[in-house]
């Protein structure tokens, strides 16, 4: 009998929020993963095959959204020579970041999802979808 112990998810989230202005916000998604796994970038060379991490923010009539999400970690540029693709991705951690600006003075959420893929160097698992809602405090 063969035993295998299966990663049920070698990605956890967190996700919070700081202010930086009166009505300006820093949201932050951070993705930290377990040794020997990688997460995609949103941005993927043409011949990837990887599927990038992507966002989907909830329409909120109190918060706007200010610029393009930022990505700040170690970028890995991966070629795999036997498929001749190759893939832009980050180890261990990296934190996605977005400015809100919230109208008015009531205090809202930023919501949403995050869509990603993780793989290690001898597979990959299905893509999965993380919801999220982070307090504008």
């Amino acid at each position: 009998m063969i035993a295998t112990a299966q990663i049920a998810n070698p990605v956890s989230w967190t996700f919070n929020s700081k202010k930086i202005s009166d009505n300006i916000y820093e949201v932050q998604m951070i993705a930290t993963m377990q040794t020997g796994w990688h997460l995609y970038s949103q941005t993927q060379p043409k011949d990837a095959i990887a599927i990038p991490t992507a966002f989907s923010f909830t329409k909120n009539p109190l918060v706007e959204l200010d610029g393009k999400i930022k990505e700040m970690g170690k970028l890995e540029k991966f070629t795999d020579q036997d498929l001749g693709v190759s893939a832009n991705q980050y180890s261990k951690m990296v934190v996605f970041s977005q400015k809100v600006k919230l109208k008015g003075k009531a205090k809202s959420n930023v919501g949403g999802n995050v869509t990603y893929q993780t793989c290690d160097d001898k597979k990959c698992l299905p893509p999965k979808t993380v919801n999220f809602s982070i307090a504008l405090k």
